[in-house]
């Protein structure tokens, strides 16, 4: 996530010479697989006010609804039952069946008409809102949407149309939301967070917000009302998987608070003065009934992207002292954590299988973190920017493997303020690696697991300095592509496609190869599996290690067998 402001646009001159720009951008990218294609853009209505651009950077969560849950008896249905009639209609024509009953198809469309913008939508119903709440309840609103945040709005976008305008906004007054987060498997209704630039956060539920035809959150509950418990920038917001009901909120002054939604936001929470800003500390609620429940101080300075482990083991974070730290969440424990060649780091993400952490800041760089061996364990060159997104790709399918079929690669993808998409393969199987360089004598190799020899040179919860980049090797990006005209905020992988966002609130849809090629009329229960059961990758291949000093790490890609291979050159 990038914290600092954007200036604003307003001039209609920057809007033509963007609108230029965009037409001048490629619409596919080629990879060792096939070519990813352009299938459409999402952004915020036309009417929207520039202005308010400069005050938050977009980011955008992708949510599934699944089936409706059993509607419960109405009350006073009778008096209501023409104009919930009619409301029902209208809702009908609003969402154009997009993600009801039909599958999810990224090509084509949903409707046989172009629907309206999001504004009209809502105002065109407008009249029947006094019996919103009986006819839209049942409203079946299962499927794909993508939400992001613009000024002082959040936004809905259906992504099964082609539509490029959203289907709900919510609009806040006197604060910009600045991070969201969902939760498809949340127990009960609230499945989305929301976290403001004034330190509130609300929890609602999606299907509610779009049953609703108002222009504001309905059904909310509200945390850290008014600041009360710590009012700087929420910077990032995440469910804890598996924490039945229980999220963190990371704010500008380096706090991060977990809080239990089921309890009630304005209970009394009172934290004792942090007395060193520059040690991690912990901190617990007086009160049982409090919320939120714990406090961690996790550094000086912004805390600029949090991530959890698949499993809900560990969290990580980057902040603005340019450390990435690796916490056991249960036991409430730094286990590692190390510094950025320069700068700020500003994004992170966990693979699938809980092994690797990539984070990506103001040195440009990509870093690739073990957490077996507690460091790093390559890094990448190739943006001309500061890098505000990072994320493994967990469906693409590595073509090569061992004789047990064990996966030996990684694709992973970052974007940055260069506008650019970059995409990158790990050959696991091909990094050799010298385990560390002691302050005097020879180097120290090894080969398989390090932890238990790790653990003598560095003990638990030690951050690290930046390694030498002559003891880590280099990789290149397979793919660079200049997928948008302004700076990238985020990337998001799913089965059938790439969504790439940038800063001010558009966002593009590239589909995969095959993808693109099948057209698959069932690809909503396709995006359904994947995004609940991502394929697990099974252990990877230990690196070895070798005595060479240092070394030089050109990238060479074999074209008959789609694989990059890395070959070491000895130099001394």
């Amino acid at each position: 996530m990038i914290n600092n402001a954007n200036g604003m646009v307003s001039t209609s001159s920057s809007s033509n010479t963007a609108q230029a720009q965009s037409t001048a951008l490629k619409t596919h990218f080629k990879t060792p697989e096939g070519r990813y294609k352009l299938h459409c853009d999402k952004t915020y209505p036309s009417t929207l006010l520039h202005y308010a651009h400069g005050k938050t950077v977009s980011q955008v969560t992708l949510a599934l609804l699944k089936d409706k849950p059993l509607p419960s008896t109405p009350t006073g249905l009778s008096s209501s039952f023409s104009a919930s009639m009619g409301v029902r209609s209208a809702a009908a024509r609003l969402w154009g069946g997009s993600n009801g009953g039909r599958s999810l198809s990224f090509v084509g469309g949903n409707g046989s008409g172009k629907n309206l913008g999001g504004n009209s939508r809502i105002g065109s119903i407008g009249a029947s809102s006094s019996s919103n709440s009986a006819a839209n309840s049942n409203f079946d609103g299962k499927g794909a949407y993508l939400i992001f945040n613009v000024g002082d709005a959040i936004f809905i976008s259906d992504l099964n149309s082609q539509d490029k305008d959203p289907i709900k906004s919510i609009h806040f007054s006197n604060s910009n939301p600045t991070c969201h987060a969902f939760d498809q498997d949340s127990k009960d209704g609230h499945d989305l967070l929301i976290g403001m630039n004034t330190g509130d956060v609300y929890s609602v539920s999606l299907r509610q917000q779009l049953q609703d035809v108002g222009k504001k959150l309905v059904g909310a509950q509200h945390y850290n009302k008014d600041g009360s418990v710590n009012n700087s920038r929420c910077t990032c917001i995440a469910w804890v998987p598996g924490g039945d009901s229980a999220f963190v909120v990371a704010h500008a002054d380096g706090n991060l608070y977990v809080y239990e939604k089921n309890k009630d936001g304005a209970g009394d929470s009172s934290f004792p003065v942090v007395k060193d800003q520059t040690q991690f500390s912990v901190s617990h609620a007086r009160y049982n009934k409090s919320n939120p429940i714990a406090r961690w101080h996790i550094c000086q300075g912004s805390i600029n992207s949090i991530s959890f482990s698949t499993d809900g083991a560990y969290i990580a974070t980057v902040g603005r002292d340019g450390y990435l730290r690796v916490f056991d969440y249960l036991k409430e424990q730094l286990i590692c954590g190390g510094k950025s060649y320069y700068g700020a780091l500003l994004c992170c993400a966990w693979s699938v299988d809980g092994k690797y952490i990539l984070t990506g800041g103001e040195d440009d760089l990509v870093q690739v973190w073990s957490m077996e061996d507690r460091k790093v364990v390559a890094w990448g060159e190739g943006h001309n920017s500061w890098v505000s997104g990072v994320a493994f790709d967990s469906y693409w399918s590595s073509p090569n493997s061992d004789d047990n079929g064990e996966i030996v690669r990684y694709r992973f993808g970052s974007v940055g303020q260069d506008t650019q998409l970059l995409l990158w393969d790990l050959e696991m199987d091909e990094i050799v690696v010298p385990l560390r360089r002691p302050s005097c004598g020879s180097p120290t190799y090894s080969v398989g697991s390090q932890s238990s020899q790790w653990d003598n040179v560095v003990p638990l919860g030690t951050l690290q300095p930046a390694p030498s980049m002559l003891d880590v090797p280099k990789i290149s990006p397979l793919v660079t592509h200049c997928v948008h005209t302004e700076p990238l905020s985020g990337l998001i992988f799913t089965q059938e496609s790439v969504l790439t966002s940038c800063r001010e609130g558009h966002i593009k849809i590239w589909m995969r190869p095959a993808a693109a090629e099948s057209q698959s009329s069932n690809s909503e229960n396709l995006l359904a599996t994947s995004l609940k059961e991502k394929p697990s990758i099974s252990r990877l291949r230990t690196m070895r290690f070798t005595s060479h000093g240092c070394l030089q790490w050109p990238l060479v890609f074999n074209r008959a067998h789609r694989c990059r291979v890395i070959h070491v050159v000895d130099l001394t």
